[in-house]
């Protein structure tokens, strides 16, 4: 059983990208005031805010962490602003200023359903299953969570980590219901299939994610999984040859050179 979902994270970053995006110049608005803070002290928050988001979006992560951390000296009470300086810090992999930062912004805003979201990815990461599932499981009950099947993903991952096998899989079958082509959820139903023996259904689950073309890190990752499964079934010229597509789709990436050490295993 793997030891982290490292793509999950990504996904969560990308997603947390995107709505900083949607929502830059606006980061002040709307959130409880819980200090004093001046007019010239919020316009200058989502200055630096919007510069921050900028950094991120272009991978210039300490560039981001300065104008985040100015953003938040001017502002404290904006929950966007720790979450996104939240990816920062994860970025930099200092996973407790970035825990710090999540647990913050739901302080500030307990229904911040992105900030949960993240919460619960980072909890997978770090290999606090039992949190993640708790974090998970508060979004899967929540009827304004516009995005279930995230939470169910995340959800029937930590169950799938903590053994919770039936659990784990009837779990990813509802994030199925609500989005049939997320590939995330596909993705941990194969490795859970692989993990119990069920091979056939696994190589179905990881050619499909393929399909759906989910970036060179993921499909690095899934090339080396079908190759563990080929090898399994006693295919080893298939193990080869997917093999070889891992290392093709991202080379250099740890998944690019577990494939290479795995070819020189088999060869």
């Amino acid at each position: 059983m793997r030891t982290c979902h490292p793509f999950r994270w990504i996904r969560a970053a990308a997603l947390l990208a995107l709505a900083c995006s949607a929502l830059a110049g606006c980061a002040s608005r709307g959130q409880p005031v819980l200090t004093q803070v001046s007019e010239e002290d919020e316009r200058r928050a989502v200055a630096h805010y919007n510069l921050g988001v900028h950094h991120l979006s272009e991978g210039n992560t300490a560039l981001a962490i300065r104008e985040l951390q100015a953003a938040v000296e001017r502002n404290p009470n904006d929950p966007w602003i720790h979450l996104s300086l939240a990816e920062g810090y994860r970025r930099k992999a200092k996973i407790a200023d970035c825990e710090r930062h999540l647990l913050r912004s739901l302080e500030i805003s307990p229904d911040f359903h992105h900030a949960r979201l993240t919460l619960s990815a980072l909890y997978i990461q770090t290999g606090r299953f039992e949190q993640a599932v708790n974090e998970a499981q508060r979004l899967v009950d929540d009827a304004t969570f516009p995005a279930p099947w995230q939470a169910l993903t995340n959800l029937g991952y930590a169950q799938f980590r903590l053994g919770r096998l039936g659990e784990a899989r009837q779990t990813l079958h509802l994030a199925l219901e609500y989005r049939a082509f997320y590939w995330p959820a596909i993705l941990d139903l194969g490795i859970l299939e692989a993990e119990a023996g069920r091979k056939l259904e696994a190589v179905q689950r990881f050619e499909k994610v393929l399909g759906y073309k989910p970036g060179p890190l993921v499909t690095a990752e899934v090339n080396y999984r079908l190759a563990e499964v080929y090898v399994s079934l006693g295919r080893r010229d298939a193990a080869l040859d997917h093999l070889a597509q891992a290392v093709a789709a991202r080379p250099g990436s740890p998944w690019a050179k577990r494939s290479e050490e795995y070819r020189k295993l088999l060869r």
